[in-house]
């Protein structure tokens, strides 16, 4: 169990770093948008946070989430080795539908970032 929080913690670490680098290049990218068109700071401030705790959000969650769903699928098969395959499936098929959560906070945050929709 404490090696699945260390991994966790891991996980947040690279998404924290991540999450304020975009931040970095965002303000870069808000710098030109401020010469091209008249947009308040305040609301490109709130597209970068809402952004950035988007995708931090949005990774951490499913990441705890597939962490409890291949501790139970190892539990389950310890206990009855012989439904081991159609566990491995019925978890595969979840953890992917978890990771699907992740993408479709990614792409939540690019479209902040980079369509900017309220501007």
């Amino acid at each position: 169990m404490k090696a699945v929080k260390k991994i966790l913690l891991g996980f947040a670490s690279i998404i924290t770093l991540l999450s304020t680098t975009t931040l970095v290049w965002a303000a870069e990218e808000a710098a030109e948008a401020a010469t091209k068109a008249p947009v308040s700071d305040t609301t490109l401030m709130v597209l970068f946070v809402a952004a950035a705790a988007c995708v931090i959000i949005g990774a951490i969650v499913p990441a705890h989430s597939q962490g409890k769903a291949v501790v139970a699928a190892c539990e389950g098969m310890a206990r009855n080795p012989g439904v081991a395959g159609k566990l491995m499936t019925t978890m595969i098929l979840g953890l992917a539908m978890m990771e699907a959560l992740a993408i479709y906070s990614l792409v939540v945050a690019l479209i902040l970032l980079l369509a900017n929709p309220f501007i």
